[in-house]
């Protein structure tokens, strides 16, 4: 070992999609996002909810020791907010923004995977 670490960033991103938005929609926004387009939409209140309450409690402006954030400050676009997290992210991290995405009604987008998770309130039991 040479003290470098070979893990890269876990990636989330939550999306503020309309009602019956679909896990195919958020990949489509998710493509957009990363050519570059935007739209020039006013923040979604959901979106913005959501970044004031992570940052709240993992800031991303300044950057302190032991913040969670690969990439600072935090991406967030009018539809959604990208979550770029250190490889030895505390699994708390995770479920606050797990929980954080259901309380806003965001979609949770994992990179890793391409899987899709729809908030709470849209998951038919």
């Amino acid at each position: 070992m040479d003290g470098t670490l070979s893990a890269v960033s876990f990636d989330l991103s939550v999306w503020a999609l309309p009602d019956g938005a679909t896990p195919e929609d958020v990949h489509a926004a998710v493509r957009r996002c990363r050519e570059g387009r935007h739209g020039d939409r006013h923040p979604d209140p959901r979106v913005v909810g959501f970044y004031r309450a992570i940052t709240a409690t993992y800031p991303d402006r300044p950057v302190g020791p032991g913040t969670p954030w690969e990439v600072a400050p935090l991406h967030a676009a009018g539809d959604h907010v990208e979550l770029n997290l250190v490889p030895t992210c505390e699994d708390q991290v995770l479920l606050d923004i797990e929980r954080l995405a259901g309380e806003h009604d965001l979609m949770l987008f994992d990179a890793q995977d391409g899987s899709v998770y729809p908030p709470p309130s849209r998951v038919v039991g």
